[in-house]
């Protein structure tokens, strides 16, 4: 029998695995007809299959996948029955806590130990399939009421069980087949928890260098008390409230905390001193709804903010630099007119009138019209663009007159302890659905369109984070619920030989686990949620 890998001819026997067909281990799954499939797979014959290694998306998530799974076995074993909670990715890393459970140096060292040692003996993972019985039995066994609530809300006979050093486990996704594949790793105390750090994005065999990001870490705190406030950590949570008809209060006090941040922000702002709020952050985070509800909050306060467009200031599309994909690059700094723009902010800020651009996005240049605008002292000017961290956008301005907002949606919600709901993931549903809605795009042209724009978030946005005055978080804890029903149906409709099938299928996968609330008359017009599932009140008046 016969199956091509990497477009290569290879002879198998019957009963063969990938395994057996690929002996390397820097290849950590396969992709065959859209799905990723475990090297433990028996290949069909005349089998496609693409290999999959820590340069693919679905590769990292493999290696992520298999070595939380060698924490959760290690832990079990240095600190049993203890709660385990894998909450958020940090920068390259993710950030573990340990409930109840006092974190020391020594702790998080003897977790590493028997991590390396799990590692070394290069352990089997077998796949195994239970009875929903069984499983429900397996978890009030361990005390794991986290997934017994979940699994309530799923309609299947048999459940897929990973097996390690006596320790069962479910993932929504592939596992490396054995523990040697995960060697590059190391843990590090950071209070309240810790950190496992991952293998660099480029180099795999080495640990992604550490940087601490104090500021995103305190607006992740923030998060999660917030969490306890509105009593809510996993899916199950969320499920249990539409369940028993608290849904919409719950809803109004999501909006309420959203509210009470945004205010602060004003007030930190006033305080500051400064005449330039620069608001950045990654796509879907909901920049431009936040900007005009912080304009709403100044206003409030007694000035008069403007709005500066960076849009009106981009080159003509012609002068715009190809990327990798052959498409003109949108995310470079050098698309805009930088030097234009630093020009009229600093004239602006001296009292004096410019005339503004205004771009002409059907031709794709800059039309002949100008706008004339002119800044009083009560008029803070707001600018909202993914380059708004980077000094190099307003390089004559003086960083004491700079107020710098990082926002994004930072996902809190997990399905359970161990499987958690990734922001990246959370981004990308909102994309779809506004892309779908009101842009004419397809989910698959979204997709396709997603490797670029987050290669361009790790260069142009994320590395810039920590210079922000104030963050805020546009997640809310509610929104799955809502966006389900927009975005579940036209998932399901990518088709198996799409080349985004596998990526729509993970999708689905964990949407599975979440119920859909049709109480949208709850959602107040000015919600961050409304800019990608419609009804805002903003578009509504620029209409």
């Amino acid at each position: 029998m016969r199956v091509f890998i990497d477009g290569k001819e290879t002879e198998f026997p019957g009963g063969a695995t990938y395994r057996d067909l690929i002996k390397s281990y820097s290849v950590l799954g396969v992709s065959v007809g859209g799905r990723t499939l475990s090297l433990n797979a028996r290949p069909e014959p005349g089998a496609q299959a693409h290999a999959l290694t820590y340069f693919d998306e679905e590769g990292r998530r493999i290696y992520e996948r298999t070595l939380q799974f060698v924490l959760l076995a290690a832990a079990h074993r240095v600190i049993p029955g203890r709660r385990v909670r894998i909450e958020h990715s940090f920068g390259e890393a993710l950030f573990i806590r340990l409930p109840k459970t006092t974190v020391t140096r020594q702790l998080v060292a003897k977790i590493e130990q028997e991590m390396r040692s799990i590692v070394e003996r290069d352990l089997p993972i077998p796949l195994t399939e239970s009875s929903k019985a069984e499983a429900n039995r397996y978890f009030e066994e361990t005390n794991q009421g986290d997934k017994l609530r979940l699994l309530r809300y799923r309609n299947f006979e048999k459940f897929r069980f990973y097996e390690l050093c006596g320790l069962k486990e479910y993932f929504y996704g592939e596992m490396a087949p054995s523990t040697g594949y995960v060697r590059v790793f190391q843990l590090r105390m950071y209070l309240p928890g810790l950190l496992m750090r991952t293998p660099h994005a480029k180099d795999p065999s080495r640990v992604a260098p550490f940087r601490d990001l104090p500021k995103l870490m305190k607006t992740f705190g923030e998060t999660g008390r917030w969490n306890g406030i509105l009593g809510c950590e996993n899916a199950a949570d969320i499920n249990e409230m539409i369940e028993r008809r608290s849904f919409r209060e719950f809803i109004r006090v999501n909006e309420a905390l959203h509210e009470r941040s945004i205010e602060r922000i004003a007030d930190e702002f006033l305080k500051s001193g400064a005449r330039v709020i620069l608001i950045a952050g990654p796509s879907s985070s909901g920049k431009t709804t936040f900007a005009h509800r912080l304009q709403i909050a100044l206003k409030v306060l007694g000035l008069r903010p403007m709005k500066l467009s960076l849009d009106d200031y981009y080159r003509d599309r012609k002068d715009i630099p190809l990327g990798e994909d052959g498409r003109p690059d949108l995310e470079r700094l050098d698309t805009l007119d930088v030097p234009l723009l630093d020009e009229h902010l600093v004239k602006l800020l001296q009292g004096e009138a410019v005339e503004a651009p205004i771009f002409d996005f059907p031709k794709g240049m800059r039309s002949d019209r100008t706008q004339t605008l002119r800044a009083a002292a009560d008029q803070p000017i707001v600018i909202e663009g993914i380059h708004g961290l980077n000094d190099q956008l307003t390089e004559s301005v003086p960083r004491e007159l700079k107020f710098k907002i990082y926002i994004s949606a930072l996902t809190m919600l997990n399905l359970d302890d161990h499987n958690r709901i990734r922001t990246t993931d959370a981004r990308l549903l909102r994309r779809i659905v506004r892309d779908y809605q009101f842009r004419g795009t397809s989910p698959e042209e979204t997709m396709a369109m997603w490797p670029s724009v987050r290669r361009g978030e790790e260069s142009y946005i994320f590395p810039f984070q920590e210079e922000a005055d104030a963050m805020f978080n546009s997640a809310l804890a509610y929104e799955l619920p809502i966006m389900k029903k927009y975005v579940y149906p036209v998932l399901q409709a990518v088709k198996p030989e799409s080349p985004h099938y596998t990526l729509a299928r993970r999708l689905v996968k964990f949407l599975n686990y979440i119920r859909t609330a049709d109480v949208e008359d709850e959602i107040p017009i000015n919600s961050i949620l409304r800019e990608f599932i419609g009804g805002s009140c903003f578009y509504r008046e620029q209409d």
